[in-house]
């Protein structure tokens, strides 16, 4: 028995958690999961339409937006989901709570409020810390399930040119997939790498901190270094063009950059902010330094440049780590596994 599953976030224009949405809906649609999105009005939108799933969008307001939910109703009334999975709390909190013959699923990607979440059935979680939030603010172990983001980079992407992005093919390289936002110390990175005279950074993103970050690279003496790529839908190209990822996060609870390098089969330096330091085994997958310490991230590029047996080392774990937890397969069998599971248990739809 396959789920009928209809798929509701609000979200914002980009964003990784978006990325992650429109990836997971992709992939449960290859596996022949029939799907309907509900959303906002995006870009994203248009690789789901031309994939040939149907897609509603909605305002999700605030609270007085009471159409968003009356229009959800009529989506849910036609299309007769037996799941019907939110994205973080706005289209939670929009879901309808009527009585109903469908199992609301809430994915948390955060620590959310749980006053957003009061009708929902079950949840999923991308970090077992979460998880446990939520057990420890009353859902019972039995209603939640910890299921991994994946990533997917395709061996055969070809890399973007150095030439392209301004810098020279004999610089290392570090790609930071990031919003451009206090929570993901990315000044941390620039004030890192402005005195490795050979360090060049891409910044792929975009966020309310562009001009503060632009301003300190000019600053730091490091402007011609640091290279603001804006949101890239071309982040394999990215990936495959680098010499290393890093991920400087103050705050993180789960982060897909650090199995995007994994995948990508790049050396992944990052701080110890919750997701990676749930995940990332320093020394082994990844080297790992306190967050907002510049003297030791400057210290583990430093090496990482200077020391292709530890680069080896760190990319041969770090795929195996990948391939055994992180690949699009694993995730969608997981969701489809707990999908069934929770019908079954309902007594909804039995195979």
């Amino acid at each position: 028995m396959i789920p009928r599953v209809l798929q509701v976030m609000a979200g914002a224009e980009t964003g990784g958690a978006e990325t992650a949405f429109a990836d997971m809906v992709l992939a449960l649609h290859e596996a022949g999961v029939p799907q309907q999105v509900v959303t906002r009005k995006n870009t994203r939108n248009e690789s789901l339409i031309q994939a040939g799933i149907p897609v509603f969008t909605l305002p999700f307001g605030s609270l007085i937006d009471i159409y968003t939910s009356f229009a959800l109703r009529g989506i849910i009334r036609r299309f007769k989901p037996d799941i019907v999975q939110t994205w973080m709390s706005r289209a939670a909190q929009h879901t309808p709570a009527d009585k109903k013959h469908y199992m609301k699923v809430s994915r948390l990607g955060g620590y959310y409020k749980m006053k957003y979440f009061r009708t929902t059935d079950y949840f999923t979680t991308i970090t077992p810390k979460i998880r446990d939030y939520l057990t420890e603010n009353g859902v019972s172990p039995a209603h939640v399930r910890h299921i991994n983001n994946f990533a997917e980079v395709p061996q055969d992407t070809a890399p973007v040119t150095r030439e392209s992005l301004n810098t020279p093919e004999n610089a290392f390289v570090v790609l930071a997939l990031s919003r451009l936002h206090k929570a993901k110390g990315l000044d941390t990175l620039i004030k890192t790498v402005a005195p490795l005279k050979n360090t060049h950074v891409w910044l792929a993103g975009e966020g309310p901190d562009r001009e503060k970050l632009e301003a300190l690279a000019q600053a730091e003496g490091a402007a011609n270094r640091i290279h603001f790529l804006g949101w890239r839908d071309d982040r394999d190209a990215l990936l495959k063009a680098c010499d290393a990822v890093a991920f400087p996060s103050r705050y993180e609870p789960f982060g897909t950059t650090f199995v995007q390098a994994w995948a990508a089969r790049k050396p992944l330096v990052t701080t110890a902010s919750d997701g990676p330091a749930a995940f990332v085994r320093d020394g082994e997958d990844g080297l790992m330094v306190p967050i907002d310490n510049i003297d030791a991230l400057r210290e583990a590029i430093d090496r990482l440049q200077k020391d292709s047996a530890r680069q080896t080392k760190l990319i041969n774990n770090g795929w195996q780590r990948y391939q055994n937890e992180f690949t699009k397969t694993r995730a969608v069998e997981a969701y489809l596994d707990y999908y069934r599971h929770i019908l079954r248990a309902e007594g909804l739809r039995l195979e």
